[in-house]
């Protein structure tokens, strides 16, 4: 009987040795497929592709909204003193620079805006996962953390000069209560999205508490709380110019958003103009040098950035 068993076995077409038996010819195509995957060709983009996709169509489009702008004042669509034209607003911005202080404007709020937005990120990232791990704090905070997230910063303006006075610290505050409810509901947005699947295979390897969130859990929550980081950072911008634009003394220096009060105060459009101009190119800024790249690093970490 042993003899006939074994006999019937070599003759098995493909050499399969047992009923559900993987042929040889498929494992073969599925360690191919497998490496074709793991096989992503990533090549760097060459520089006249660079310039014509990402630098060219920026540049039209300034040059587009200066000429629109140039022929709305040219026909007199209304006053000048209402729509200055952009040579007026260059002219304010070369003063400035002249005189030595508009570097010295845009410092002073990309100072405070950064320091409150980092403050924001360590007090926002620790509740995050509290909210997102814990049913208990969940239950409690997430609805009020939702709900100071839709609040306008521009409240808040109000109780922190009168609980704080014209200072600095009025001004942090007024950024982390716009901010920390983005960053935390980001990364509860993003703790929500992870599987399952990885949660238990850290707790198999041993990864728990700490070591899974630092590990497991924060690592796949990162594209969500890199979109809360992304939306903290455009609340704590917003806030810290109502704040500058509101609560204005010598003793908090000038900021843009001072200086975008200044010229409310003083008739000067050129001078509002340009403020509103530096506002924008910060902001523009700030994504360009920090939260693009952080988003190209983590698209080409999980592969789905072919290109440099």
């Amino acid at each position: 009987m042993a003899s006939t068993d074994i006999t019937s076995s070599r003759k098995r077409p493909d050499g399969a040795a047992g009923r559900g038996g993987a042929k040889p010819d498929d494992l073969a195509g599925l360690e191919a497929g497998l490496d074709a995957l793991d096989a992503v060709q990533i090549s760097r983009t060459p520089v006249r592709e660079v310039l014509l996709r990402k630098v060219l169509p920026p540049v039209v489009a300034v040059t587009l909204v200066l000429l629109i702008w140039e022929l709305l004042v040219r026909a007199q669509v209304t006053e000048v003193y209402k729509l200055p034209p952009p040579s007026a607003v260059w002219n304010s911005a070369r003063e400035m620079w002249l005189a030595g202080t508009l570097l010295d404007v845009v410092w002073t709020s990309v100072s405070r805006g950064l320091l409150g937005f980092l403050l924001a990120v360590a007090i926002g990232t620790p509740l995050g996962l509290l909210v997102a791990r814990v049913k208990l704090i969940r239950a409690a905070i997430g609805p009020i953390l939702s709900g100071l997230q839709s609040l306008p910063s521009v409240a808040w303006v109000a109780p922190a000069v009168i609980w704080l006075g014209l200072n600095d610290q009025m001004m942090f505050a007024v950024i982390l209560l716009g901010a920390v409810p983005s960053i935390a509901n980001g990364l509860v947005s993003g703790v929500d999205q992870v599987p399952p699947l990885f949660l238990r295979a850290g707790r198999t390897l041993g990864a728990t508490g700490l070591r899974g969130t630092w590990h497991i859990v924060l690592p796949a929550a990162l594209p969500g709380y890199l979109a809360g980081l992304k939306q903290g950072w455009a609340f704590s911008w917003r806030s810290l110019m109502a704040a500058e634009i509101i609560a204005s003394s010598p003793e908090l220096g000038l900021g843009l958003g001072q200086l975008l009060e200044n010229g409310r105060s003083n008739f000067d459009m050129p001078g509002i103009f340009l403020s509103i101009l530096l506002i924008l190119f910060v902001g523009i800024a700030i994504d360009l040098l920090i939260f693009s790249p952080l988003e190209r690093w983590v698209l080409r970490s999980r592969g789905l950035l072919v290109k440099n």
